[in-house]
């Protein structure tokens, strides 16, 4: 039996994950959580065998959540369950201490499949990204470019990309508005952005990129 926490921000997602695990008598969901704060507490809780885990989460989230949860459960498997088909974050949360990275535009037994493969302690990488992946990680590592970036500046270019306001993303982040503003900058200087056109252009590319590996 694996008992699993799913950590989803969204009350519609944890409850269509639960139904859908009802449907393997393998598997027991033992506790849930919307936030970075209640994950934590609901490991130190509960007895748990493998955490379902949303990239992106109010307050304490992404890489950061992974970091320090990887840092205190170094045997726990983590599935990171995740609406961006995007390489560089996969590599991203991988490094940072997760088992595995899916996208939630697989179908159901894909997201079945990976939880068995990651509680046995195998690694699982979504099967659209493995090849984009592979080419990624023959390329040099960089001191500018999305390589360059730290884990939170990261986290807030995809967020201001997706039309975020500086306000929104504090708010999204529980941070201030000046500390998304110093990251901003900082970002901005990495990645060669002269303007926030620059940056949505950037994450444009980005996805035509995608669309375009997909139907190749």
């Amino acid at each position: 039996m694996i008992d699993l926490i799913i950590a989803d921000d969204h009350t519609i997602m944890r409850e269509g994950l639960k139904r859908l695990f009802e449907l393997d008598k393998d598997i027991r969901i033992i506790g849930e959580a919307a936030n970075g704060t209640q994950t934590l507490e609901q490991l130190r809780n509960l007895p748990v065998d493998l955490l379902l885990l949303d990239i992106s989460m109010p307050g304490l989230s992404g890489e950061a959540l992974i970091s320090r949860i990887h840092h205190q459960y170094p045997e726990l498997p983590i599935l990171v369950l995740s609406m961006h088909c995007d390489p560089q974050l996969a590599i991203r949360v991988l490094r940072a201490g997760a088992t595995g990275y899916i996208t939630k535009s697989q179908p159901p037994e894909t997201l079945i499949s990976a939880v068995h493969k990651v509680e046995s302690g195998a690694r699982y990488i979504d099967p659209e990204l493995l090849e984009q992946i592979a080419l990624s990680s023959l390329k040099p590592v960089s001191r500018c470019g999305p390589d360059s970036l730290t884990n939170r500046e990261f986290q807030i270019m995809r967020l201001l990309a997706d039309g975020f306001s500086v306000n929104a993303v504090a708010q999204q982040l529980m941070i201030s508005n000046k500390t998304v503003s110093t990251h901003k900058i900082n970002l901005m200087e990495k990645m060669g952005f002269s303007s926030n056109a620059d940056l949505i252009k950037y994450a444009a590319g980005l996805e035509n990129t995608k669309k375009s590996s997909g139907k190749s």
